[in-house]
């Protein structure tokens, strides 16, 4: 069987109890019958064919109530994540699909501020890489939620304000987009979940960000930073605000 070139997963299982709606938050409407799946779908479509979904129940029970709507040319699988256990937990419980795939890209499930052009710029320079590599969409902002400190080439730590850890006035932080070689990171998974990092000192979830600082730390892989300009990249649907801020100002 050929390997995949490439693999999206987008883990969706959390709860949107922020926004206060039932609904599960990948399947909100942005505008009548144009939901977050339909555009984070719309803009994974033009880097790869294959698209993973990590869901909870409910999330399931809905997307069937959808009819599994899939873009024209596009593979979605499906996975559950019974209990919100957190990112890493998600990822990697869905392991058994993108183990096939060279690389995998992760995108959040209300990441609706990443723009095609960035998504495009990343799989580029992941699929061009050899050996085990990285590659981070990272943008300057004020007030970052989180930040990645950079020593040289080499990324040192991932502090995250949810878990009560200190990030800079002005810091560097991501768009809510990973891409990763495959090989090698489920054998490091399980060392890394030995560390006091993989599991929030606050919310007790178990983080994948600091993962990524683990893999750069002690696994040796490479990291490609790829510069984002516009700050507006790192937003997601997190709040009634941000809603509505998609809302007003989607374009494509």
């Amino acid at each position: 069987m050929k390997r995949l070139e490439l693999m999206a997963v987008i883990p969706a299982a959390g709860q949107s109890s922020r926004l206060a709606t039932r609904t599960p938050k990948l399947f909100l409407e942005i505008r009548d019958g144009l939901r977050i799946y339909d555009v984070l779908l719309a803009r994974l479509a033009t880097v790869t064919r294959d698209v993973h979904l990590v869901l909870s129940p409910e999330g399931l029970t809905h997307f069937d109530g959808l009819g599994r709507p899939v873009p024209a040319g596009v593979r979605v699988t499906v996975s559950l994540q019974h209990q919100a256990r957190g990112m890493g937990d998600a990822v990697f419980g869905a392991s058994a699909h993108w183990r096939a795939a060279r690389h995998i890209l992760i995108v959040w499930g209300d990441q609706l501020g990443v723009s095609g052009g960035t998504l495009r710029r990343v799989v580029s320079r992941q699929c061009a890489a050899t050996g085990s590599t990285m590659t981070l969409p990272l943008v300057h902002r004020e007030s970052p939620y989180v930040h990645y400190e950079l020593d040289g080439a080499t990324l040192v730590r991932v502090a995250q304000a949810r878990e009560g850890e200190t990030c800079p006035a002005r810091g560097l932080s991501d768009v809510g987009t990973f891409a990763l070689t495959t090989a090698g990171l489920e054998a490091a998974w399980p060392h890394y979940l030995l560390q006091p990092e993989a599991r929030g000192a606050r919310t007790g979830e178990i983080n994948l960000l600091p993962f990524f600082a683990y893999l750069s730390c002690r696994e040796t892989f490479d990291v490609n930073v790829v510069e984002v300009a516009d700050p507006a990249e790192a937003r997601g649907v997190n709040t009634p605000e941000d809603l509505a801020y998609f809302r007003a100002n989607l374009t494509s």
